[in-house]
């Protein structure tokens, strides 16, 4: 992190008063480090240390519990403490060859009705294909109200019944290939809801470091207020529970691509977005976005 991007954070009222006397305990190496956050970030990659353990223990010590939440043992799981519902998602992602990608759709959109008369308990969210990104790519997203039981039920169902296993070997000729990952709401995101209207949406999907989930958490769900705007809708945040681990996407719905650039730029204007920025980037691996367009059945559009 650079010395500009430190001073902002230094200057905030969030971690000004506390650290201040750190920075003059250790002088210009403060200024590249994020001390305060899980040790995750005071290793480079190739994981060496920046300090010692007496430096880190001391760090450790002038932070009260309220401030140092990173750094506690964690006494219970992630998905208990940064979901309190419920429900369970599920995202699919389907390569379709370029040729089949029109028969894909007429099935899929037959299956997704199948997939309520069987009485599965399945209930799709939103179904896109990908505008910008990996191109042929369909994304269905699914939710099992209920939980896992009814994930259950719903997958016994789909590997069981004829009407399915007639669907998968005609769907499996037209794919490149296919993965799935199943996801828990982060509580302080908005419920994905049905929309009407004409709109594209933005998926940005984000590997973590190992580790660094509820700091994730911790800064979104402040820094999610500066990207509420008459022109953007927060439609989903969801981590991974099963699949691909420490994987975060945020869906966010715009009119068109010029309102999704100028709405961006607006959170840009707000005091504190910045920050939120730079103290989430050091926590990223991998960061990938698309651009998706609504299926005619997608209840999502």
């Amino acid at each position: 992190m650079n010395t500009t991007v430190m001073a902002r954070l230094l200057r905030s009222s969030s971690v000004c008063g506390k650290y201040g006397h750190v920075k003059q305990l250790y002088g210009s190496s403060f200024s590249n480090r994020c001390l305060w956050t899980s040790p995750v970030l005071q290793a480079d990659d190739d994981g060496k240390k920046s300090f010692g353990t007496k430096q880190i223990q001391f760090i450790k010590s002038i932070f009260d519990k309220s401030d140092f939440g990173p750094y506690e043992i964690q006494k219970e799981s992630h998905s208990s403490q940064l979901s309190d519902k419920e429900n369970v998602y599920e995202i699919q992602f389907h390569a379709v060859k370029p040729e089949n990608m029109e028969e894909y759709l007429k099935q899929f959109s037959k299956f997704q009705e199948l997939m309520h008369e069987k009485k599965t308990g399945a209930h799709l969210v939103g179904s896109f294909t990908v505008e910008i990104g990996d191109q042929d790519e369909a994304i269905h997203i699914w939710e099992y109200k209920g939980g896992y039981p009814v994930l259950n039920n719903a997958t016994e169902i789909y590997r069981t019944d004829q009407d399915f296993i007639n669907y998968r070997t005609n769907r499996n000729k037209m794919l490149r290939y296919r993965k799935n990952q199943i996801l828990l709401p982060f509580n302080f995101w908005p419920a994905p809801v049905p929309r009407e209207g004409r709109n594209i949406y933005e998926m940005r999907s984000y590997t973590l470091k190992p580790g660094s989930m509820i700091e994730w958490s911790n800064c979104w769900a402040k820094g999610l207020r500066y990207r509420q705007d008459n022109d953007e809708v927060a439609v989903c945040g969801l981590f991974t529970d099963l699949g691909d681990l420490f994987t975060v996407h945020h869906m966010w719905g715009y009119k068109d691509l010029q309102t999704r650039k100028e709405t961006r730029e607006m959170a840009w204007s707000k005091p504190g977005w910045d920050e939120c920025v730079a103290y989430t980037v050091p926590l990223i691996r991998h960061m990938k976005s698309r651009i998706l367009i609504p299926t005619p059945f997608s209840p999502v559009q």
